[in-house]
Protein backbone atom coordinates (compact mmCIF):
# COMPACT_ATOMS: atom_id res chain seq x y z
CA UNK A 1 0.00 0.00 0.00
CA UNK A 2 1.26 3.45 -0.88
CA UNK A 3 0.28 6.25 1.52
CA UNK A 4 1.07 9.89 2.17
CA UNK A 5 -0.31 12.78 4.21
CA UNK A 6 -0.89 16.37 3.12
CA UNK A 7 -1.61 19.54 5.08
CA UNK A 8 -4.68 21.59 4.21
CA UNK A 9 -5.18 25.13 5.50
CA UNK A 10 -8.91 25.64 5.97
CA UNK A 11 -8.81 29.04 7.69
CA UNK A 12 -11.12 30.44 10.34
CA UNK A 13 -14.54 29.72 8.81
CA UNK A 14 -16.50 26.62 7.86
CA UNK A 15 -15.39 25.29 4.47
CA UNK A 16 -15.89 22.58 1.89
CA UNK A 17 -12.38 22.15 0.49
CA UNK A 18 -12.08 20.21 -2.78
CA UNK A 19 -9.37 17.53 -2.50
CA UNK A 20 -9.86 16.04 -5.97
CA UNK A 21 -6.74 17.57 -7.56
CA UNK A 22 -4.66 16.55 -4.52
CA UNK A 23 -6.00 13.00 -4.86
CA UNK A 24 -5.21 12.95 -8.59
CA UNK A 25 -1.63 14.11 -7.88
CA UNK A 26 -1.30 11.41 -5.25
CA UNK A 27 -2.46 8.70 -7.66
CA UNK A 28 0.10 9.88 -10.23
CA UNK A 29 2.86 9.75 -7.59
CA UNK A 30 1.68 6.26 -6.58
CA UNK A 31 1.84 5.03 -10.21
CA UNK A 32 -1.70 3.81 -9.57
CA UNK A 33 -3.51 1.54 -12.01
CA UNK A 34 -6.52 -0.40 -10.71
CA UNK A 35 -7.30 -0.39 -7.01
CA UNK A 36 -8.84 1.63 -4.23
CA UNK A 37 -8.11 5.14 -3.02
CA UNK A 38 -8.81 5.61 0.65
CA UNK A 39 -8.95 9.14 2.09
CA UNK A 40 -8.70 9.62 5.85
CA UNK A 41 -8.92 12.73 8.04
CA UNK A 42 -7.35 12.12 11.49
CA UNK A 43 -9.40 14.79 13.24
CA UNK A 44 -12.37 14.66 15.62
CA UNK A 45 -14.06 17.72 14.09
CA UNK A 46 -14.03 17.30 10.30
CA UNK A 47 -15.29 14.85 7.72
CA UNK A 48 -15.26 13.94 4.06
CA UNK A 49 -17.96 14.14 1.44
CA UNK A 50 -18.28 13.26 -2.22
CA UNK A 51 -20.39 15.94 -3.87
CA UNK A 52 -20.61 18.51 -6.63
CA UNK A 53 -18.75 21.74 -5.95
CA UNK A 54 -18.84 25.19 -7.49
CA UNK A 55 -22.53 25.18 -8.37
CA UNK A 56 -23.82 25.95 -4.89
CA UNK A 57 -23.95 22.42 -3.44
CA UNK A 58 -20.94 23.10 -1.22
CA UNK A 59 -22.64 26.18 0.25
CA UNK A 60 -25.90 24.22 0.55
CA UNK A 61 -24.07 21.53 2.52
CA UNK A 62 -22.67 24.10 4.96
CA UNK A 63 -26.14 25.65 5.33
CA UNK A 64 -27.65 22.21 6.01
CA UNK A 65 -24.98 21.53 8.65
CA UNK A 66 -25.82 24.87 10.30
CA UNK A 67 -29.49 23.86 10.35
CA UNK A 68 -28.89 20.33 11.64
CA UNK A 69 -26.06 21.24 14.01
CA UNK A 70 -26.51 24.87 15.10
CA UNK A 71 -23.48 26.65 16.51
CA UNK A 72 -25.09 27.51 19.85
CA UNK A 73 -24.92 26.64 23.55
CA UNK A 74 -26.87 23.36 23.49
CA UNK A 75 -23.79 21.14 23.25
CA UNK A 76 -22.35 19.34 26.28
CA UNK A 77 -18.87 19.50 24.75
CA UNK A 78 -18.05 23.06 25.82
CA UNK A 79 -14.38 23.89 25.17
CA UNK A 80 -13.31 26.14 22.31
CA UNK A 81 -15.39 28.78 20.58
CA UNK A 82 -19.13 29.11 21.18
CA UNK A 83 -21.00 26.11 19.77
CA UNK A 84 -17.79 24.14 19.11
CA UNK A 85 -19.46 21.00 20.47
CA UNK A 86 -21.35 20.67 17.20
CA UNK A 87 -18.03 20.28 15.37
CA UNK A 88 -17.43 17.08 17.37
CA UNK A 89 -20.78 15.68 16.18
CA UNK A 90 -20.06 16.41 12.50
CA UNK A 91 -17.99 13.23 11.83
CA UNK A 92 -20.99 11.10 12.82
CA UNK A 93 -22.83 12.59 9.81
CA UNK A 94 -19.87 13.15 7.48
CA UNK A 95 -17.39 10.39 8.29
CA UNK A 96 -13.65 11.04 8.39
CA UNK A 97 -13.06 8.55 5.56
CA UNK A 98 -13.98 7.93 1.94
CA UNK A 99 -13.04 5.18 -0.50
CA UNK A 100 -13.08 5.64 -4.27
CA UNK A 101 -12.46 2.95 -6.92
CA UNK A 102 -9.49 3.68 -9.18
CA UNK A 103 -9.49 2.30 -12.73
CA UNK A 104 -6.49 2.78 -14.99
CA UNK A 105 -5.04 5.30 -12.53
CA UNK A 106 -8.16 7.48 -12.55
CA UNK A 107 -10.77 7.84 -9.81
CA UNK A 108 -14.08 6.37 -10.93
CA UNK A 109 -16.04 9.46 -9.88
CA UNK A 110 -19.26 10.57 -11.52
CA UNK A 111 -19.24 13.56 -13.85
CA UNK A 112 -19.92 16.13 -11.15
CA UNK A 113 -18.43 14.39 -8.12
CA UNK A 114 -15.50 15.74 -6.12
CA UNK A 115 -13.82 14.43 -2.98
CA UNK A 116 -14.07 17.16 -0.34
CA UNK A 117 -12.87 17.91 3.16
CA UNK A 118 -15.66 19.44 5.24
CA UNK A 119 -14.33 21.47 8.16
CA UNK A 120 -16.64 23.50 10.39
CA UNK A 121 -14.11 23.88 13.22
CA UNK A 122 -13.13 27.56 13.23
CA UNK A 123 -10.67 26.92 16.09
CA UNK A 124 -8.31 24.73 14.04
CA UNK A 125 -7.29 26.25 10.67
CA UNK A 126 -4.87 23.45 9.66
CA UNK A 127 -5.89 19.89 8.81
CA UNK A 128 -4.09 16.73 7.77
CA UNK A 129 -5.48 14.43 5.11
CA UNK A 130 -4.06 10.96 4.41
CA UNK A 131 -4.31 9.38 0.98
CA UNK A 132 -3.69 5.63 0.69
CA UNK A 133 -3.74 3.53 -2.48
CA UNK A 134 -4.35 -0.18 -2.33
CA UNK A 135 -3.58 -1.86 -5.62
CA UNK A 136 -6.15 -4.39 -6.81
Amino acid sequence: MYSTEIEVRTGGEAVVHDLTKDAERFLTEADAEDGLLHVWVPHATSGLAVLETGAGSDDDLLAAIDTLLPRDGRWRHQHGSAGHGRDHVLPALLPPYASVPVLGGVMALGTWQSVCLVDTNIDNPVRRVRFSFLAG
